[in-house]
């Protein structure tokens, strides 16, 4: 399965079991992160861990799930790049965009 789920509470973890997440799965893992925010989740995760690399339609993915879900009052997190998914987010000045932790526990801390 090239995403998963986790809850911790009122916190709903997807993590990205992909090693180049591109045009391919970004559709797909677009409508999961909306099926979770229409289904009221306002606190959200997304890890990257395995992640060696992301597309640009695939960043686009998670600015579209960021947009809508603080527009709905929630926020959006990111965890766990590996160095080529850091440059992308430093090339794209993401990284002003997406708080983003070394470790779960840490996003998970940062909602209280």
């Amino acid at each position: 399965m090239d995403f998963t789920k986790e809850v911790y509470n009122d916190i709903i973890v997807e993590t990205v079991n992909l090693s180049r997440a591109t045009l391919k799965e970004a559709e797909d893992f677009k409508k999961s992160l909306a099926e979770d925010i229409n289904a009221g989740w306002k606190k959200m995760i997304v890890d990257l861990t395995e992640c060696e690399f992301i597309d640009s339609t695939f960043l686009g993915a998670l600015v579209v799930s960021l947009k809508k879900i603080t527009s709905m009052g929630g926020d959006l997190r990111l965890i766990g790049f590996q160095p080529a998914v850091h440059s992308m987010f430093e090339l794209t000045r993401m990284y002003r965009v997406f708080e983003a932790f070394s470790k779960k526990d840490e996003a998970i801390n940062s909602f209280k």
